[in-house]
This record gives C-alpha cells, sequence and structure tokens, in this order.
C-alpha cells in the first residue's frame, strides 16, 4: 500500500455547531454564527474543545437561487500568507476573529465563494488556526444535482450555470480509462495544499491530521480514501442533506466512510427551520472508525461534543488490518489522489 505517514494522533474534543435562525440578513447570520462558536468553546463537559465546525452554507439561506447575492470574493492562495485586514470578505473576517477570539481550530462551515477572474461561483469552506490565520480553502468537488420524483428536484446547474465545480476538462485523447480520467482531476485540484489536509498547512494542529469535504462530495468514497490514504485520522464534511435524502442516508453514508477507511468521519448539518425554502434534516453527527455514532444532534439548533480517543482508530486497523491487505494489482491505487 502506498500511503503517507501519519503524524501524531493525540486525543481531542471535536465541537459542531447545527447552526439555526439563518435568514436573509447576512449581517445577522455572521453574527449569530459568531455568538454560537463563543458558546460552543466555552460549552461542553470542562474540556475546551480544539476544533470547532459550522455548517455548509451558514451565511446565507440555502438554495441555489441565493448563492450568487451572498457570494464573496476570498482570493486565497493555498500555501500562501492571507491579510486578513485586507480582505474584502465579511465571512473571512468573521470566522478569523471567533477562532482567534475562541483559541481554537475553526472549520468555517461553507459559504458561497465568487472567484474575481473568472466571475464562478463556488461552495467553499475555509479553516483557521487559533491565531485567526486562514490557513486552508476547499471547494466543493460535487455539485448537488438530484431528481427524486415526487419527493425532491434540486438541479444546481440547470438553475444557475456559473456555479462550478473545481475541476479540468479531460480531453477526449486522455480518456484511457474511468479511474485514470477521474485521478487527473485530483492531481490538479487536491494536492494537499488544495485539499484541506491541515497537515500540508504551516501551521498546523499538533494533534491530528485532518481532511475535509462538503455535503454531496459524501456519496463519492474517492475523495475520503485519499484523505484517509494520506494518513487522515479525522474527516469532517460541513453539509445539508433534506428530509428526503436525510433520513435515508445521512446516517448509512458517514458509517460507510468511517468504516471504509477506518477513520473518525463527521458531518455538520444547519438545524431544521421548517419556514425556510430548503429543509435541512439536521443530525449532524461524529462516527467512530468501527461505525459507532459518538454523538447526534436532533433536528433544532444546538452544540454537540465529541471526545475523539486515537484507541478505536487504532484498535480497528490492528484487529482488521484492510491497509495492509489492498490488492492494487486488482484496481487502483488512490492514495496520491492524482
Amino acid at each position: 500500500m502506498t500511503s503517507c505517514v501519519a503524524p501524531v494522533f493525540n486525543p481531542f474534543t471535536l465541537t459542531l455547531v447545527q447552526l439555526g435562525s439563518t435568514g436573509s440578513d447576512k449581517a445577522a447570520n455572521l453574527q449569530h454564527a459568531h455568538e454560537m462558536v463563543m458558546k460552543a468553546a466555552k460549552s461542553g463537559s470542562g474540556t475546551k474543545p480544539q476544533v470547532i465546525v459550522l455548517p455548509e452554507c451558514f451565511n446565507s439561506p440555502y438554495g441555489y437561487v441565493h448563492f450568487p447575492t451572498y457570494a464573496e470574493n476570498i482570493g486565497y492562495t493555498p500555501g500562501e500568507e492571507y491579510d486578513i485586514q485586507t480582505s474584502v470578505s465579511e465571512s473571512v473576517k468573521m470566522l478569523s476573529s471567533a477562532a482567534k477570539e475562541a483559541g481554537v481550530w475553526l472549520v468555517g462551515g461553507s459559504i458561497p465563494e465568487r472567484d474575481e477572474e473568472t466571475n464562478k461561483v463556488y461552495n467553499t469552506c475555509t479553516v483557521y488556526s487559533p491565531t485567526g490565520a486562514l490557513v486552508a480553502l476547499h471547494r466543493k468537488v460535487h455539485l448537488f444535482d438530484i431528481d427524486i420524483p415526487g419527493k425532491i428536484t434540486f438541479k444546481v446547474r440547470h438553475f444557475y450555470p456559473a456555479l462550478a465545480l473545481p475541476a479540468l476538462i479531460v480531453s477526449a485523447g486522455e480518456r484511457d480509462a474511468h479511474w485514470r480520467r477521474y485521478n487527473k482531476l485530483f492531481r490538479h485540484w487536491y494536492e494537499p495544499r488544495r485539499l484541506i489536509a491541515l497537515h500540508s498547512i504551516k501551521h498546523s494542529p499538533e494533534f491530528a491530521r485532518i481532511g475535509l469535504g462538503i455535503c454531496y462530495d459524501v456519496r463519492f468514497q474517492e475523495l475520503a480514501m485519499i484523505s484517509a490514504r494520506q494518513g487522515c485520522h479525522v474527516v469532517v464534511y460541513p453539509g445539508a442533506f433534506n428530509l428526503t435524502t436525510g433520513p435515508l442516508h445521512w446516517e448509512l453514508l458517514q458509517r460507510a466512510r468511517a468504516v471504509d477507511n477506518q477513520i473518525f468521519f463527521s458531518m455538520c448539518s444547519p438545524a431544521r427551520d421548517m419556514t425556510a425554502g430548503y429543509h435541512a434534516w439536521g443530525h449532524s453527527m461524529v462516527v467512530d472508525p468501527y461505525g459507532k455514532v459518538l454523538v447526534e444532534a436532533d433536528e433544532s439548533e444546538m452544540i454537540v461534543h465529541a471526545n475523539i480517543d486515537p484507541e478505536p482508530l487504532q484498535s480497528v486497523r490492528a484487529g482488521i488490518p484492510v491497509t495492509k491487505q489492498r490488492r492494487f494489482d486488482v484496481y487502483p491505487n488512490v492514495s496520491a489522489g492524482k
């Protein structure tokens, strides 16, 4: 097997903020998110969390019609220092301030991001160190385009073509195999500094290696596989499943990704608001490498804490050593994320 050597993995507390009260007033949304991060940093059973996570699209109502209006320019280049003071993004400034004030690593959910050069809109997560530094950025890989008759239809690209995927178009001449095409996408967009992989950032957590995706990305196991093969102990996905896909697959997919990759897996949802245009499932949770749900929210606004202990990861990998039993002579190795 080819994979990165994992760094030290020490116990830490992972906290999910299942945020409610997200309306049309962006300033109010940001203020509420800041208040909830501060509350999360002080709540729990006596141990201050090291990592706090916000949900997907926390600064705007959820829906393709809202994303262009609420989109912000971030202008971050992975691996380079970012000047928070000169940033034009209100959300970035708030998240930086919250991380610094709380003294935590903050996975800033996601916001609509507008690329200043291309004018394309992305669903983007930013990550901040306890000093408030912006240290990583991840753009959602897979757009949420589904159609379940009689239940829900959500076709992002039909309604807003400028919404974009961070991917290359591969020419016909390069189509030698499906997995090779897939790997070519990852080579360009998901080198470690682009993926989140906090291990590759100058200011990285000393307690664990953490990977990231966003919502619909969870249905594509390759992304979690790459994170795990590159040594991630924990993978976090801000997400917003609905009342159709939530009861069907929200827990199932998280447990599958955790068991398949022998990692801790977590998704953080908005709270459910039946007066909104999009009804989120809620039920933010953390799953251990055995597939056991450690903590789970209900559908309301709430904060949940999970104590991440390395022991389950170590014991499951020792007892069921699939990492040493893979057959790359039979199927491709996605470890490098090429």
